[in-house]
């Protein structure tokens, strides 16, 4: 082999070094951890950011909070490692408090309503006034709710605002881990209420409509990363095409509302 071979070579093998280099310097394992309202645009855009930018995306489920183990905060204080987090946004806000995650990486996503599902095939109940949503809870045999944010809302707030506390607490239940709908759909509870986001794709149940307005809660959900994440630049770039105009149509579908 001649000198001008020897050297072409030699520098094909430090070109090919290189590549593998960059390769495993970019093409990060990110891992993520995502509650449900936000699961069904996430499962829609993941595939199309992997696809952009090589990263794979392994997904941790769990909620923004409450006392099961799944429940972010608690993963995150057991020590569980996580690249990005996707939560409700006041819970973010309280891990940055507690400095579990960076405060300026928070970037908020989109807007999420409260719905109202019951079971496939059953009489949709009124409640697009708050007079007939009124009506509609207090004349329910049972009424289900998540332990996460539209939960909190319903049971602190939603049925003292409307008046009807006491009426509504010996047939209200708040339900942990398992999606509501799942159980609407089972037939152990008539009504069912959570994020929209979160009850348009679970089988079984018909989505009734988003509850008026003038009583509505907006949960925010926000994506963030937490302190000593392993990739936090492969982060940073799934949260940045998250909040990007290429996941609008996504976000809407999945019965989110985008935020301008």
């Amino acid at each position: 082999m001649n000198q001008r071979s020897r050297l072409s070579t030699l520098f094909s093998l430090v070109v090919f070094a290189f590549s593998l280099v960059t390769g495993s310097a970019w093409a990060d394992e990110v891992r993520v951890m995502n509650s449900g309202g936000f699961a069904a645009a996430y499962t829609a855009l993941a595939p199309k950011f992997e696809a952009a930018t090589g990263h794979h995306l392994v997904i941790i489920w769990g909620p923004s909070m409450g006392v099961s183990p799944e429940a972010i905060p608690n993963r995150l204080a057991r020590g569980e490692s996580a690249d990005v987090v996707i939560m409700v946004g006041y819970a973010l806000t309280e891990l940055i408090k507690q400095g579990k995650a960076i405060a300026d990486s928070k970037v908020e996503l989109a807007g999420s309503r409260i719905g109202m599902a019951v079971k496939s095939g059953s009489a949709k109940p009124d409640i697009s006034t708050v007079a007939a949503f009124k009506a509609t809870l207090l004349t329910a045999r049972s009424v289900a709710y998540s332990d996460s944010a539209s939960g909190v809302y319903i049971e602190n707030e939603l049925f003292k605002k409307m008046g009807i506390e006491s009426e509504l607490k010996p047939k209200a239940h708040k339900i942990q881990k398992t999606p509501v709908a799942s159980l609407v759909a089972a037939g152990e509870y008539e009504l069912g209420f959570q994020q929209v986001s979160e009850i348009l794709p679970v089988p079984g149940v018909d989505f009734v409509a988003k509850i008026p307005e003038e009583v509505q809660s907006v949960t925010l959900y926000s994506a963030g990363i937490p302190v000593g994440a392993p990739h936090p630049e492969a982060g940073k770039a799934l949260i940045r095409f998250l909040a990007s105009p290429d996941a609008r149509a996504e976000i809407i579908k999945s019965g989110l509302d985008p935020l301008n």
